[in-house]
């Protein structure tokens, strides 16, 4: 399956969303994913957190982040959810609100 995860820190609101999008249409199977657009993906759900409890958890280091990151709606797999954790650290380590977008295909996990 190919996702997306949009990750974006508001400052002011003091929260972080994250959206999570994937492929659902099985006609894009084979359409590279550098050829897919923004409507190509499907809402699957969104998550916000306090960025008191995100700052409190990055303190305690990348296994206490990936917990609080990961929830009932939102639960990736090891490699992604590190990427989404990297990414959760950038933004907070920035000063300035942001956003990002990580993109995942499950068959770049696939070894020949």
């Amino acid at each position: 399956m190919r996702q997306k995860y949009v990750i974006s820190r508001n400052g002011a609101k003091n929260k972080l969303k994250i959206r999570e999008y994937a492929i659902l249409d099985k006609k894009l199977k084979k359409v590279a994913s550098s050829m897919l657009e923004k409507e190509n993906y499907s809402f699957l759900c969104e998550e916000n957190y306090e960025s008191e409890i995100i700052v409190s958890s990055i303190s305690k280091g990348m296994s206490a982040l990936v917990a609080t990151l990961r929830t009932h709606n939102i639960f990736p797999i090891k490699p992604y959810v590190t990427k989404i954790a990297e990414s959760v650290m950038a933004l907070y380590n920035s000063s300035e609100d942001g956003s990002v977008e990580l993109f995942f295909d499950d068959l770049d996990l696939i070894s020949v």
